[in-house]
């Protein structure tokens, strides 16, 4: 059901910067011959993206708070990611997507919207107990089952959002610093049996050439070696649009996706490079802003949790394209090619526009401050 338009106004500090993101985006594709391919594919998803968001922002959204959509929602999602093990498409070494002929769907990101909702939820209705172990397990296990089925396909990185959105909505939610200690002390335990019996030989490859990243620049490090070089290369200004010769050569391996932002960078050079910061970086404080002054648990948390989403992908993708972070599959919000997750990060951000146009569930505060406290 549609709402009254006249009331719900666009959240045009989050809409703006996520255009901007995936003109970005556009502009480095175009620059490297993919016109009759790429470029067209990510304009469409784009323009799908931008009616996507319109579209949910005017739309009457308390279903979402429903115990049994966020349930079937769930479930649904645990379904189609125990499909893949049987019916999903192989790439690149991973069993991560479902051909439905020329469409490839990765499930993996309607996933982390389905628990960012789910924990929302749960969270929301046990304020008043919150402070309960036994809470913090249980929303441990939502997140833990969708944890495992990623982490097995193998996909390292979105496995690595999933704990992350739980560990962000966790956090404040009012857990108590015990409990928090526990969790840290279970999560390093997790991490020592999954460097054991998990990680395959590739992904700790990927984390020694972190520690020492000029271990094998010929082999498990080389993407990540010559991810530097290009943004190096940019220096100040860049090389120009479409002059980047460490993407056009093709020496930067999976430069539209994983390694976008070094693609990016070489040819914007560190003025470009920054602004993309700047602009995810925005995205970012609106987001911690309207968690502030929002006055509803659900809406706080889903919130929370759609920062924790886009924060742990900028964060992950934009070091490991500067030798700062390990090499692992997780896309830059609104820049890497595809149309699974850019739909995702659309809708999320949408949910959260249609979130805040509900005047009445924020403090006295008004939202149109946050200049005055963030610049």
């Amino acid at each position: 059901m549609l709402i009254n338009s006249s009331k719900r106004k666009i959240d045009y500090y989050l809409f703006i910067p996520s255009i901007l993101l995936g003109l970005f985006s556009l502009l480095t594709l175009s620059s490297f011959g993919e016109i009759e391919t790429r470029f067209i594919k990510q304009s469409v998803w784009m323009i799908f993206g931008i009616i996507t968001f319109i579209a949910i922002h005017y739309v009457d959204l308390s279903f979402i708070k429903n115990r049994k959509f966020t349930l079937t929602l769930y479930v649904a999602c645990i379904i189609v990611l125990a499909l893949l093990f049987i019916t999903g498409h192989i790439s690149k070494g991973a069993q991560s997507w479902i051909k439905l002929g020329m469409l490839s769907i990765q499930p993996t990101d309607p996933a982390k919207l389905a628990l960012i909702i789910i924990l929302a939820k749960y969270f929301s209705k046990r304020h008043m107990e919150i402070g309960a172990f036994k809470h913090v397990f249980v929303s441990g296990i939502y997140a833990f089952i969708l944890f495992i089925l990623i982490l097995f396909q193998p996909d390292f990185g979105s496995s690595l959002t999933i704990l992350a959105i739980w560990g962000g909505i966790v956090f404040v939610s009012g857990i108590s610093k015990k409990h928090l200690l526990v969790l840290f002390s279970i999560s390093l335990i997790v991490m020592g049996l999954a460097w054991s019996f998990l990680f395959k030989e590739y992904q700790k490859d990927r984390i020694l050439n972190f520690v020492q990243p000029m271990r094998d620049i010929r082999g498990s490090g080389y993407n990540q070696y010559q991810a530097v070089i290009a943004v190096g290369s940019g220096e100040l200004l860049g090389k120009g649009v479409g002059y980047g010769t460490q993407s056009r050569l093709k020496f930067l391996p999976e430069y539209q996706t994983d390694f976008i932002y070094a693609a990016h960078a070489e040819e914007w050079g560190f003025v470009g490079s920054v602004l993309v910061i700047l602009l995810y970086l925005f995205i970012l404080l609106r987001l911690i802003y309207l968690s502030s002054i929002s006055n509803n648990n659900f809406d706080t948390l889903f919130i929370v949790g759609t920062m924790s989403f886009l924060a742990v992908h900028i964060i992950v993708n934009v070091g490991m394209n500067i030798g700062a972070m390990p090499v692992t599959g997780i896309p830059l919000p609104f820049m890497s090619y595809g149309g699974s997750h850019l739909i995702i990060e659309f809708i999320t951000l949408g949910i959260v526009s249609n979130i805040i146009g509900q005047k009445k569930i924020f403090k006295a505060k008004s939202s149109d401050d946050f200049f005055e406290k963030y610049l």
